[in-house]
């Protein structure tokens, strides 16, 4: 097992009111899934994702991270999880457009310390394999949305980690871009990089073999392609009966 989150809740504060966003949620994601967390507006997904992420902390609960509980982590421990265990694709992309595809992907690997020759050979491999080898030199501007994607994801990839975390990764393009973005995401996964993606859009989560929904801050159906074919049911604190 890769990750676990048991019984985690988060609650913001407005005007010292409670305002309640997840509440008790359960959620298992071994080595290697392809996952995708459902759900409209408000339903929490991104506060999950965000959890998951290492962007924000449970307000009760526990996340164990490839065995290790992660939930009491200094800030500096939870950025050394960011950049070793994760990796990020946004739906605006998050380019800085001054800066080439390769000086982008290359970004976070100065974080890591590496050499900047060193640096620029990863780059681009890392652009190599999402198809872009010939537009190492281009800014943002210079690409369409679907090539600024692929950067984005190239960047993800840098530093070899464990999961992609993806929020609404294809919101931000057209039709075909978004069937490329998702041809390699399932490309990625077969490779063993576990995704975890965040959508509002059945067709964008049914290219993930399994499905958590959530609905107003609770885990409602968790539908796994790999479980006897095609099962689903409904779910008791995160768990399929």
């Amino acid at each position: 097992m890769l990750l676990e989150l048991k019984h985690i809740y988060k609650n913001y504060f407005q005007d010292k009111i409670v305002i309640p966003v997840l509440k008790d949620i359960n959620l298992k994601v071994d080595e290697g899934e392809y996952l995708a967390i459902m759900g409209p507006s408000g339903s929490g997904k991104t506060t999950l994702m965000n959890i998951i992420g290492c962007l924000d902390r449970p307000t009760e609960g526990e996340y164990i991270l490839e065995g290790r509980s992660i939930v009491n982590y200094s800030e500096n421990g939870l950025s050394d999880v960011r950049l070793n265990t994760l990796g990020f694709v946004f739906q605006s992309f998050n380019l800085l457009p001054k800066q080439t595809a390769l000086d982008n992907v290359a970004l976070p690997l100065s974080y890591a310390g590496i050499p900047p020759k060193k640096r620029r050979e990863i780059a681009f491999k890392a652009l190599q394999r999402v198809g872009l080898q010939d537009r190492v030199k281009f800014r943002p501007n210079q690409l369409s949305g679907g090539q600024q994607q692929r950067v984005a994801i190239a960047r993800a990839l840098v530093n070899n980690p464990k999961i992609i975390l993806a929020d609404e990764p294809t919101g931000a393009l057209d039709s075909r871009s978004g069937v490329q973005v998702m041809r390699l995401f399932k490309e990625l996964n077969k490779d063993g990089v576990t995704v975890i993606m965040i959508t509002h859009d059945a067709n964008i989560a049914s290219h993930a073999k399994r499905v958590v929904k959530i609905f107003d801050g609770r885990i409602s159906e968790d539908h796994d392609d790999s479980l006897n074919g095609n099962m689903e049911g409904e779910i008791a604190g995160g768990r399929l009966i």
